[in-house]
């Protein structure tokens, strides 16, 4: 018996503490037979039927006469609404600030006692604009770089010096009809591209800088300033080489989507589209002079 209940795998049977000597040296002798025979698992009295549901549990005989009855709870009588939490609080901060202000230097004391963004705390100096305020052409970046961080200024450095240039290619100058800012008035560290999130919260003040500029068009300058402002996941290079308008909440004004400086820095070839963008900047800019 023990000997059967062994090979086939229910040592649950044998009490060898019950056995003599003799008894359980048979069975060990038994067990070392099996693994020089190469077994290496027990096998139960009946094969298993994997696919068999399993059975349903039951409980034991008399377990209902012990299980408690369980009384429904009485509802809990309804609790005040819990205040809900500001959705994006510096964001909502930002426009509320952006909307008070009431002129260009209220707009830029705003933007520099706003703490709701880090990059505050790691660039150097605000870069609020440039140029001349009232110019009826306003040209709106991406973001301050290293140079403009310095200088407090936006455009001053390698990419700036070639907006001048092109600009100057047709008979504008920001000393007298350009007005120059950028979507972030904070330097990004490393000149990393601006987050969405990062353009979210500063749009209200780009808004309101439009506003208060009342420039009479727009030259967006690359493609985060172009999907900031025309609310489009379209890349420039679908966008420029056409006059649009801006949405009625940044003003409805005519906008002209360009290149960046800084890609055209590297990217030399696309030079010729820019100079085509400025042809239709110089043309629209003829057409209101030739109607006065």
């Amino acid at each position: 018996m023990y000997r059967a209940g062994l090979l086939r795998g229910t040592p649950d049977r044998l009490d060898m503490s019950r056995m003599d000597g003799a008894e359980r040296d048979a069975l060990l002798g038994l067990l070392r037979l099996q693994a020089e025979w190469g077994a290496d698992e027990c096998l139960a009295d009946h094969p298993a039927d994997r696919f068999a549901p399993p059975p349903e549990a039951l409980p034991p005989r008399g377990a209902e006469d012990r299980v408690p009855s369980v009384r429904p709870r009485a509802a809990a009588p309804d609790a005040p609404p819990r205040p809900g939490l500001p959705i994006a609080p510096d964001a909502s901060r930002a426009a509320s600030l952006a909307q008070a202000a009431d002129s260009l230097d209220a707009l830029r004391a705003a933007i520099a006692g706003f703490d709701g963004s880090p990059l505050r705390d790691t660039a150097t100096n605000l870069v609020f604009s440039d140029g001349t305020p009232g110019a009826e052409t306003m040209l709106i970046g991406e973001a301050p770089g290293a140079d403009e961080d310095r200088l407090g200024k936006p455009f001053v450095g390698a990419s700036g010096q070639l907006l001048d240039r092109m600009f100057a290619s047709v008979g504008l100058g920001r000393g007298r009809d350009l007005y120059i800012t950028n979507i972030l008035p904070w330097r990004p560290p490393g000149n990393r591209t601006p987050s969405d999130g990062e353009i979210a919260l500063f749009l209200p003040f780009v808004l309101r800088h439009i506003a208060l500029a009342r420039p009479r068009r727009v030259v967006l300058l690359g493609g985060v300033a172009a999907k900031a402002l025309l609310g489009t996941k379209d890349g420039i290079t679908r966008l420029r080489g056409k006059w649009t308008r801006l949405p009625p909440a940044a003003g409805g004004l005519p906008a002209l989507p360009t290149l960046h400086p800084a890609y055209l820095l590297r990217m030399p070839a696309a030079k010729r589209d820019a100079w085509a963008d400025l042809l239709l900047l110089r043309q629209a800019l003829d057409e209101v002079l030739g109607q006065r």
